[in-house]
């Protein structure tokens, strides 16, 4: 069993992406898939795909995204709030990336959201994780 699905699902990304996978291929959970949709929206995965195992499990399917000379788009991912200790922000307070280079995601009362979102909208939450 484990304790931190968002830790393991931001572990096996860094992992394929330091492998240079062409995609990755995790346990699937609505906050997994939202969190996912997030980066696809944001242009750190090229796409992200829900299938069932012949299992039976559902699974979410990452395809990375990677430039010239098989550059990996996603340089650096970073847990934020951890199950021994939350990390919550305000709208004003939610922290700039690598200058605003990188995104952070948020887990807000409107739902999961990159930290340009949340400042739009003018809402602060829990800070997931940090993508740059």
């Amino acid at each position: 069993m484990l304790t931190d699905p968002i830790a393991d699902m931001l572990s096996r990304i860094r992992n394929a992406v330091m492998a240079r996978h062409d995609r990755v291929v995790i346990p699937a959970s609505k906050l997994k898939g939202t969190i996912a949709e997030v980066l696809k929206s944001e242009g750190y995965v090229a796409d992200v795909a829900k299938d069932t195992e012949e299992s039976g499990y559902e699974v979410l399917s990452i395809t990375l995204k990677y430039g010239k000379d098989k550059a990996p788009a996603i340089e650096g991912i970073e847990r934020i709030s951890k199950p021994g200790r939350r990390v919550y922000v305000r709208a004003q307070d939610i922290p700039k990336v690598k200058s605003g280079l990188g995104i952070a995601v948020l887990s807000t009362s409107r739902g999961i959201m990159s930290d340009r979102q949340a400042r739009k909208v003018g809402v602060g939450g829990e800070l997931l994780c940090q993508i740059w």
